[in-house]
């Protein structure tokens, strides 16, 4: 299972728009300067996350998204089920009696373990979590080049 083209952008985009509080305004040139994506692009990743209430919009001049709610009431999860839910596995989590062996398959009880435990881990990063992480990293970065700089 690969995440689309579209989640990626959302997960990022949020990301970005962690770092400013609930409710501000983070304009629609800015996300999509700071995360490489078209503004017809963004506008079509976010039409979901604004359906799922994640993100609200401001139209006009000065237009732009903005969180609806903490990052640290927003997860992983929350933005793909959003872009793309249901998560599935396999074909045979999708469809119920799309196989005949549903009923007795171990193979169907394990991808079903598999897809719960997915769900259960992308639940667990939240968006507070991951932009202190990213601000981390970005210091150990910026860090170890001064270091290489000094040698």
């Amino acid at each position: 299972m690969v995440i689309t083209r579209a989640t990626e952008y959302a997960i990022r985009a949020i990301l970005y728009m962690s770092k400013f509080p609930p409710g501000e305004i983070v304009l629609k040139k800015d996300i999509c300067q700071t995360q490489d994506v078209t503004p017809a692009f963004l506008t079509k990743i976010f039409q979901p996350m604004v359906k799922a209430g994640i993100v609200g919009s401001q139209r006009g001049v000065g237009g732009g998204f903005y969180l609806r709610h903490k990052p640290e009431d927003i997860t992983v999860y929350d933005v793909f089920k959003a872009q793309e839910d249901p998560l599935h596995i396999n074909k045979c989590l999708g469809d119920e009696n799309c196989c005949e062996r549903d009923n007795y398959c171990p193979v169907h009880g394990a991808w079903k373990e598999v897809r719960e435990s997915m769900i259960q881990q992308l639940s667990e990063y939240n968006f507070a979590r991951l932009a202190e992480e990213e601000e981390a990293n970005i210091k150990k970065f910026m860090a170890l080049d001064k270091h290489e700089e000094a040698s």
